[in-house]
């Protein structure tokens, strides 16, 4: 049987909770929702990349790529990627960004993709955002 394998990117923080970043198991990455947080810096707590969507959105996306790499995936692996947003007037802007973003990242396929709106994130965050892929 293949072993689970706990992911956690020097970038990120430790989890405040029993859970991690990402899993690995055989050919399947499941990456936990991640947020905006810029890359940790020791003895100090997370730091959002900044008050807007864009800030936000941008850093996500790069925290979930962050855990994707450290489990050997690219974005092309992402079967669904998962955005949850607290804000339904933000759907039309995250779109832009999103579109924008994997056409800078060269994506060969999109994946499958669903946004809903979530008002439990933490207060300041904007946008969190989750992905499963299959490496071959």
């Amino acid at each position: 049987m293949t072993e689970k394998t706990a992911l956690t990117p020097a970038t990120h923080t430790t989890p405040p909770a029993k859970f991690s970043h990402g899993v690995r198991k055989g050919n399947l990455l499941q990456v936990a929702g991640q947020v905006g947080f810029l890359p940790a810096v020791e003895g100090q707590p997370p730091t959002p990349a900044g008050p807007t969507l864009r800030e936000q959105t941008l850093q996500t996306l790069d925290n979930v790529r962050a855990v994707l790499e450290e489990g050997g995936a690219t974005w092309d692996d992402a079967m669904m990627i998962r955005i949850y947003l607290t804000d339904v007037d933000h759907f039309a802007e995250m779109n832009e960004i999103y579109n924008a973003y994997f056409e800078e990242q060269g994506l060969k396929q999109a994946p499958a993709a669903r946004t809903t709106v979530y008002v439990g994130l933490p207060k300041g965050l904007l946008i969190e955002i989750d992905a499963l892929a299959v490496l071959s």
